[in-house]
């Protein structure tokens, strides 16, 4: 099938002779890496190549500012409203409110840069004031310069089976509208559950990340979608707290916890005109609507999507791939 992504010579790094050389050396190696469908496999994990050769490339050479906080996730598990939480929260002192400004006339991913795509693309693109990056790549797989340094990492997941059912309805999305028909929702569910899927399989990313909070408790919040949607006050502090700008008494007491969600609700932010016409990466060949990162944010849509045998068959996936590990997902 032909992909709905563009070639890898259109990142940033292919510009010099040896950025060139560079990125036909990984292509090569790409190439070699055990394929099915648009993914290629790499460490465990499955990738469009456009983001895997984004990847290796910041394996090689990124290098990590000391305060840089990186949003972590599997693809439509709720990046896109923790993307705008957490520039809110850690604009809002210096940019004394105007904070709100960005993101009404910016998608979060706009806001802040993903990793493996915009890093590549030119790593010294990005507003150093603000220490956020994002990634969906496993943990097992960051950039060793990440996981040696003291920046702090925020992971967010998801039940399974609405996370499917998100990146599914993306995907296909972005694939009409380059008239490229989609995988059915009966195939790309039988590739998730065997573990090919964008930066899958699922549950070893979420495991990876949950094991590493574990083990460094001190780097790593983990969070789920569900969690956060039951109390999001409270995690609006917690995020605040661990990224090293708590609210004041004053703060709290004037509200700003709650302008904060307000803003960075699904009803606002869908409901904005950038998010409604806009393009993401508009100047790029990677451009796509801003409307298709708020297709509904809902708990529990999988239903109106899988059969109850294929939701219980991914429930039991997951019970038996987390088994032992102290992890249980909302399901």
């Amino acid at each position: 099938m032909e992909s709905s992504f563009p070639s890898t010579q259109n990142l940033g790094f292919c510009e010099s002779a040896e950025g060139k050389n560079e990125a036909k050396s990984y292509k090569e190696m790409i190439s070699t890496f055990p394929r099915v469908q648009r993914w290629s496999c790499y460490e465990g994990f499955w990738y469009f190549p456009m983001f895997l050769e984004g990847l290796m490339s910041a394996q090689d050479h990124f290098i990590p500012q000391s305060t840089d906080i990186f949003i972590t996730s599997c693809p439509k598990t709720g990046t896109t409203w923790l993307k705008a939480l957490t520039f809110a929260i850690c604009t809002r002192s210096r940019l004394s409110g105007s904070s709100a400004s960005s993101l009404l006339t910016k998608v979060p991913h706009d806001c802040v840069p993903l990793l493996e795509y915009d890093f590549a693309q030119n790593p010294m693109k990005r507003d150093r004031a603000v220490p956020l990056v994002s990634t969906h790549v496993p943990y097992s797989s960051l950039p060793k310069s990440v996981v040696s340094s003291c920046c702090k990492l925020i992971y967010i997941c998801r039940d399974a089976k609405d996370a499917f059912v998100s990146l599914w309805h993306f995907i296909a999305d972005l694939q009409r509208s380059k008239n490229i028909e989609p995988l059915s929702l009966e195939e790309a569910f039988e590739l998730f559950c065997s573990g090919i899927s964008s930066y899958g399989p699922y549950w070893d990313h979420v495991l990876g990340y949950w094991r590493a909070s574990l083990e460094f408790p001190e780097k790593i919040l983990f969070l789920t979608y569900e969690e956060m949607k039951k109390d999001t006050a409270s995690h609006v502090k917690k995020l605040a707290e661990f990224m090293g700008c708590s609210f004041t008494l004053e703060e709290e007491e004037e509200g700003e916890v709650q302008k904060i969600i307000s803003l960075c609700s699904f009803e606002k932010l869908s409901n904005l005109e950038v998010n409604k016409n806009g393009k993401h990466r508009a100047d790029t060949s990677f451009a796509m609507k801003n409307s298709v990162f708020f297709r509904k944010g809902e708990i529990g849509d999988w239903a109106n999507n899988l059969t109850a045998e294929m939701g219980a068959r991914l429930d039991y996936i997951m019970e038996q791939k987390l088994k032992g590990s102290g992890l249980k997902l909302p399901r």
